[in-house]
């Protein structure tokens, strides 16, 4: 069976693969649970995005299944067990500063520009095609495949959840939606706010300037790239101002500060980046913070923001909090504040999205935590927490990958851990399994997202070559 030529089969459907993943990609499928109904508990762009696959996949004569609206799957072969292929069709808001409609799916210099081109619809699509070769082959397998298609992976994973209370476990399977070669360990992954006490301050002397509101940043996963805060100033606001001009240019930042109703408007921007890693970006949130903290301001306002800056900036590994940790397998332990916003009545609140090393147990980190945070009248609220995920580099899966990888790229097959989570976690035997080429820069939720024409048609014979041979 070694005979078949898998780039070639993905060459004869190139236009075709082109083609259904500018129609997926230009659906807006950004969680909107503002507009939820009971059919579309996530929103219309994301139920819109999962029927689209289903669609195709039945016409192209797949078993497609819709579990509730919020997943789905496409199957095919026959056996007891499932080789799974855990995707998502969800995407983070598109942010700012695009050179192309984020939903547009325009081609240019042999790479495709969209939210969602590399995380995690163009690699869905590769996926897809990569099953459709083995069905148009008609290939013998032993086993069934089957794509599992998520709607909140981005989010609270609810897709997941719901899926498996309702449809069997795969046995074993791969997440399109990181790295080659194999991602063999991922770090565990904890959501938490850290919320002001109420009561933690008396009003004291007055302050010249008080803070109205603040807010930055939209999900804990993503390193925020605008912070905006309202000020009341009771003297010249020109004394502000100059402070802030001066602060923006001793941090290269981009910024604005304006009047408005007698009200002092200060605005940064920083650069947006993925969680796992927040040292890629720059947090316009915490350096907002760290300058909210040199003006005299109200005690309350005074004690999130000195706390916020003494803790976050220029941290992300958690050492000014006494939680750092790191281990061989997986790295550092790493702090993203994705979401910070303050104002005069509810006070302060910083939701941290807290990536920890296979080896760490959060329930310690935790503790360590909230005796810390005790001490600074901060709590701790919306807990959750998503264990570290570890496969065994001898297991058959891996093997398999490894083989298929090296005999199609001529490459080593090394195993990597990363810091972000896929779906692979929700399999006991899964990996994550590229569509990142080594080398290649990783542009997922930042702005102008793309990927190249070339590595998804490389990734689909990948991905046909390793399920058959996981299948047969």
């Amino acid at each position: 069976m070694s005979t078949i030529n898998w780039t070639q089969e993905v060459e004869n459907r190139k236009d075709a693969l082109i083609e259904d993943t500018k129609k997926l990609l230009q659906i807006k499928s950004v969680l909107d649970e503002e507009n939820a109904t009971e059919d579309a508990p996530l929103g219309k762009g994301v139920k819109e995005a999962l029927h689209f696959m289903l669609q195709i996949g039945e016409k192209d004569g797949f078993i497609a299944k819709n579990v509730g609206n919020l997943a789905g799957h496409l199957e095919f072969g026959q056996g007891e067990e499932i080789v799974g292929i855990l995707c998502h069709v969800d995407v983070v808001p598109e942010g700012d500063g695009w050179s192309s409609d984020p939903f547009g799916a325009e081609i240019r210099d042999g790479k495709i520009y969209a939210r969602g081109a590399i995380d995690d619809k163009g690699p869905t699509m590769t996926a897809y095609y990569a099953m459709k070769i083995i069905k148009e082959l008609g290939l013998p397998l032993n086993k069934r495949v089957r794509m599992i298609i998520g709607t909140d992976e981005e989010s609270d994973w609810r897709c997941v959840d719901h899926y498996f209370k309702h449809e069997e476990m795969p046995a074993m399977g791969f997440a399109p939606d990181a790295d080659f070669p194999i991602i063999y360990a991922e770090k565990g992954i904890s959501d938490f706010d850290i919320v002001q006490k109420a009561d933690s301050l008396n009003e004291d002397e007055e302050s010249q300037v008080e803070v109205i509101s603040f807010h930055s940043g939209r999900r804990y996963n993503m390193v925020p790239d605008f912070a905006k805060a309202i000020l009341v100033v009771q003297y010249e606001h020109t004394e502000v101002i100059q402070k802030y001009a001066d602060f923006l240019k001793l941090h290269d930042l981009k910024g604005k500060y304006y009047i408005e109703n007698g009200d002092l408007i200060l605005e940064a921007e920083g650069i947006s980046a993925h969680g796992m890693e927040p040292n890629n970006g720059k947090n316009a949130g915490l350096y907002m913070a760290e300058f909210l903290s040199t003006l005299n301001i109200d005690a309350k306002a005074q004690h999130y923001f000195q706390f916020t800056a003494d803790s976050f900036r220029e941290d992300s590994r958690g050492k000014k909090l006494g939680i750092a940790y790191s281990d061989d397998i997986t790295g550092d332990l790493t702090i993203n504040v994705g979401k910070l916003s303050y104002t005069k009545q509810e006070g302060g609140r910083l939701c941290l999205n807290l990536r920890y090393p296979v080896t760490s147990k959060m329930e310690e980190t935790k503790e360590k935590l909230e005796v810390l945070l005790q001490k600074e009248s901060f709590i701790i609220e919306n807990f959750s927490d998503s264990k570290p995920h570890h496969v065994d580099e001898n297991d058959f899966l891996i093997q398999t990958l490894k083989k298929v990888y090296e005999e199609q790229t001529g490459e080593k097959a090394e195993l990597i851990s990363i810091g972000g989570g896929t779906y692979a976690r929700s399999l006991q035997s899964g990996v994550a399994f590229g569509p990142l080429f080594p080398g290649r820069e990783d542009i997922a939720h930042q702005k102008d997202e793309y990927m190249y024409i070339e590595d998804m048609l490389k990734a689909t014979a990948i991905y046909a070559q390793a399920i058959f041979e996981l299948a047969k």
